[in-house]
């Protein structure tokens, strides 16, 4: 047999629609009737979201609400919209996808965030909780992959803690220019480590009363990440 015999193994649970909540972010499984309009209103006026994106940017709620309609079609993405905690409307959405139960392998994408979720504790937390609740219903593998060009997304894996694995070349063609892909992944031995980092930096303890961090992110997840990105 090659490899290291996976003790135990039985292939991970499927996403639900069981909602995750947080301290400062609750996440529901996206829905086109509620969700749409307020997420088209969140967007607009910020076309550079979709810069990166396979789709968008939409001019119109009603083309908006067909590409949620569409997207939630499907089995695989599984999307999400998520709230600040407590908010009534939706300010960005994430999903789950290339979703491989019999592998423990699950990856994250089609991150949008809204200017308003941006660099805040909740779109964090956001991103803490799909982790979470991954390696928790047994996969051993989460995944993020963008454009090589996209450095922020990259800066974003590294923050969040995940390991640079490297640059697939000529990997899609997107809007009709090449897309190489940065890769990068957390496996479930490191989760326990990031955990801690997490619950450390999410901590109302880490922030000062105006709001300010003590303790970044980046340099709690930095002693557990396998490999850095060497573009950064």
């Amino acid at each position: 047999m090659a490899g290291a015999l996976v003790e135990g193994w039985k292939p991970a649970e499927w996403p639900g629609d069981a909602p995750m909540e947080g301290r400062y972010a609750r996440l529901e499984r996206l829905d086109a009737d509620s969700h749409a309009a307020d997420l088209f209103a969140a967007f607009a006026g910020h076309d550079g979201l979709w810069d990166y994106m396979p789709y968008g940017p939409f001019h119109s709620a009603a083309a908006y609400h067909r590409w949620a309609k569409e997207s939630v079609a499907g089995r695989d993405p599984v999307f999400w919209a998520i709230h600040e905690a407590g908010g009534a409307h939706p300010l960005g959405v994430a999903s789950y996808l290339r979703i491989t139960p019999d592998h423990g392998s699950i990856e994250v994408g089609h991150i949008c965030l809204s200017p308003a979720l941006q660099q805040s504790r909740a779109a964090t937390e956001a991103m803490f909780l799909m982790m979470d609740w991954a390696f928790a219903h047994g996969y051993r593998r989460y995944e993020w992959k963008c454009n090589a060009l996209n450095l922020p997304s990259r800066r974003a894996a590294q923050r969040l803690g995940f390991s640079y694995e490297g640059i697939f070349r000529q990997h899609m063609v997107i809007k009709g220019a090449n897309r190489d892909s940065a890769w990068f992944s957390i496996i479930d031995s490191e989760w326990p480590a990031l955990r801690e980092a997490y619950a450390a930096w999410l901590s109302p303890a880490n922030f000062t009363a105006d709001g300010r961090q003590k303790e970044r992110l980046s340099d709690l997840t930095r002693l557990v990440r396998a490999a850095s990105d060497p573009a950064l």
